[in-house]
Parts: C-alpha cells; sequence; structure tokens
C-alpha cells in the first residue's frame, strides 16, 4: 500500500525523479558534492532501532508457515535539536501504544535518552561538550576515540548535522597536516601518522564540499561563477570582441588600438568616419 511507505501517495504516480541537480545552478555541482550527497541522502543507514533479518523467507515453529523477510525501517522524526547533538544515529520514533487492554490506543512518542557530556578531539586538540546518548558513548569507546568514530561513520549513520560538520573540520585538519598541535612536533608526526589513513577516502576537492547542505552548496556555486565573471562594462568587452573579429577579417583598419574606437566622433582616419553618411550641398 502507499499510505504505508515513507513516500506517501506520491508513489500512486511512480517514483519521481529528483531535480536537485538536473536544473539550475544544482546542474552545475561537481561530482564531488554528489558523492556526499550520496553518503548522506541516498545510502541505507544501518538498522538502529530494529534487529534486520537476514535470509528471504522465514518460516513460523507452530505453523509452518513461510513468509517472506521485510526489513521496512522505522519512519523516524529529526528534531532540529538533533543536529545540535549527536546522538549516534538515534531519532524520535511516533508510534502507537496500547496502555490498558480495555482501551484504545493512543498516540506515543519515543524519545532517547540525553545526556550532556565532553568528548575530546585529538585531531582538533579540543575538548568539546555536547548532547549525546548512550549509544554514542558506547560508539566512541567501540571506535577507540571520538576522531575515528567520526571518520569511519558515514554521513547518513551520524543523523546530525554537528557531527558532519565536525567530521570535515577533522578532515580539514588533517590534510594541512594538524597545524593545532604545531606546538608539539612529535604529538604532530603521531597523530597524522595514525589517522592518515582516512584521507585515501577522499581527494581535497571532496574534503572542500564534504558536509554541505544543498543551501551552501549553492551558494557556494554561485559564488564561484560570480568570481570567475568579466566585471568589466559590456561596451568594453563588446569593443575587444569586435576588434578582434575584424583582424581576423583581414580589414586594416582594425589593425590600430583601441584608442582609435574611442575617438570616433572627431578622427576622419577611423574605418566607422568613412561609413557615415554625408548629405552634399546642391
Amino acid at each position: 500500500m502507499a499510505s504505508a511507505t515513507p513516500q506517501g501517495a506520491s508513489l500512486l504516480y511512480g517514483l519521481r525523479k529528483s531535480k536537485k541537480f538536473t536544473k539550475g545552478l544544482g546542474a552545475q555541482l561537481p561530482a564531488a558534492y554528489k558523492k556526499f550527497w550520496d553518503e548522506w541522502k541516498i545510502q541505507q543507514p544501518a538498522a538502529v532501532h530494529y534487529v534486520p533479518k537476514n535470509g528471504m523467507f522465514q518460516r513460523e515453529d507452530l505453523t509452518g508457515l513461510v513468509t517472506p523477510i521485510q526489513n521496512v525501517p522505522l519512519p523516524l522524526i529529526d528534531p532540529p535539536e538533533s543536529h545540535e547533538g549527536i546522538w549516534g544515529g538515534e531519532a524520535i520514533i511516533k508510534g502507537f501504544q496500547k496502555r490498558n487492554q480495555y482501551k484504545r490506543r493512543v498516540p506515543h512518542f519515543w524519545v532517547p535518552v540525553l545526556r550532556r557530556s565532553v568528548v575530546h578531539s585529538r585531531v582538533l586538540n579540543e575538548y568539546m561538550a555536547v548532547t549525546v546518548t548512550d549509544r554514542t558513548l558506547d560508539l566512541i569507546h567501540d571506535n577507540h576515540g571520538f576522531d575515528h568514530y567520526l571518520l569511519k561513520t558515514p554521513a547518513c549513520d551520524l543523523r546530525s548535522m554537528l557531527a558532519i560538520k565536525l567530521k570535515k573540520k577533522i578532515l580539514v585538519d588533517l590534510l594541512a597536516g594538524c597545524p593545532k598541535l604545531a606546538d608539539n612536533p612529535e604529538k604532530q608526526k603521531e597523530i597524522v601518522k595514525e589517522f592518515s589513513c582516512y584521507l585515501a577516502q577522499y581527494t581535497s576537492e571532496e574534503v572542500d564540499w564534504y558536509g554541505l547542505t544543498y543551501v551552501e552548496a549553492i551558494l557556494k556555486v554561485k559564488q564561484q561563477i560570480e568570481s570567475s565573471e568579466d566585471k568589466r562594462p559590456h561596451k568594453i568587452i563588446f569593443r575587444e570582441k569586435l576588434i578582434e573579429q575584424l583582424k581576423e577579417a583581414g580589414i586594416k583598419e582594425a589593425q590600430g588600438s583601441v584608442n582609435e574606437l574611442k575617438s570616433i566622433d572627431g578622427s576622419s582616419s577611423s574605418w566607422l568616419s568613412k561609413l557615415t553618411f554625408k548629405p552634399k550641398n546642391w
């Protein structure tokens, strides 16, 4: 049923392709940003709120009925507060709860347990107080550090703009050779050697475009286009193009300087003055 899918009624007429990268400034976005977009929006995130089953079919023990396995992700809600912390892939679940067997079910929201904690980034050489969940702390411990957790986890599993921005900041510092550790050269070399393996997954252009929202990427493309445009007056640009065309045509009058075109009014040697119509005095 179409109503049971995340897209809802829009699937009644088939899946509609996104037009973000096919028209307007979105069509001029580089492949480096499209790679991040696929990692952030297209890639399937890891299952957090349910246990996926392996295989294609399953058999019930009591009835022996064979049914297909459908690992349907739960619809999750990402509130604005989730992007101000690092929830470890958790989100708010909206559903129904039957609190009494003799009463009707009622809507209910399952919210993860949040706590304030301090995390340490060895690359950035900073301590940060952020809102996390128990799963976030477990993932940091399992990956042997906050930096390893961010660099190993794709953007779709981070589910937080704060975590994605911190990941980009760590990648930028690694490309620059960890400048914040310049006071301790031995530690700087050790950190660069330990985390340099993550830079093999990205180019410098991909790091530059990593972690940008669609609006931020569009504004960046717009700034690049405006900075590359010729800001001189159009009359000067058109005049130079005209001179080049005349030189290619082999007209001798066009071999002069640009000042010859500027003095059209008083110069009789200009080729345009020869084309001016002068009525005869009868």
